[in-house]
C-alpha cells in the first residue's frame, strides 16, 4: 500500500519561499508520475506541477511556470515542491499525489491519480 506523506507547509508573508516534502512509503516512486494539486476553501482541486521520476520530465500549471520547482530524490523516494514569489493567491491546502498506473502523463487531472497524501496547508498574507 502506498502512503504519502507532506511536510513543510507554514504561514508566509507574500513574497516569500516555502519547500513542500512529499515523502513515499511502500512503492518506489521510480517510472511513475508524482504531482501536486492544491484546494482553496470554496474551490476545486487544481493541479500544480507534475513530474515524472525517470527521465524528470515535468509540467506546470500556467498560473505557477516560473515560481514553482518540482523535483525527485528517488533514492529518498521523496518528491518537493520549491515555492518562490509566493502571493495570496497561492493560498490552499496542497496535496502530494501519485499516478494511479506507472508511466509518464503531463495532464493534471486529479482522477488520474489514486494515491493521495493528507495535504499541508500553505498561508500567504499581503
Amino acid at each position: 500500500q502506498m502512503r504519502l506523506v507532506e511536510s513543510g507547509g507554514g504561514s508566509v508573508q507574500a513574497g516569500g519561499s516555502l519547500r513542500l516534502s512529499c515523502v513515499v512509503s511502500g512503492y518506489t516512486i521510480r517510472g511513475r508520475s508524482m504531482a501536486w494539486f492544491r484546494q482553496a476553501p470554496g474551490k476545486e482541486r487544481e493541479g500544480v506541477a507534475v513530474i515524472y521520476s525517470g527521465p524528470g520530465s515535468t509540467n506546470y500549471a500556467d498560473s505557477v511556470k516560473g515560481r514553482f520547482t518540482i523535483s525527485v530524490d528517488n533514492a529518498k523516494n521523496t518528491v518537493y515542491l520549491q515555492m518562490n514569489s509566493l502571493t495570496p493567491e497561492d493560498t490552499a491546502m496542497y496535496y502530494c499525489a501519485a499516478r494511479t498506473v506507472a508511466g509518464w502523463s503531463p495532464v493534471l487531472a486529479p482522477q488520474l491519480y489514486g494515491y493521495w497524501g493528507q495535504g499541508t496547508q500553505v498561508t500567504v498574507s499581503s
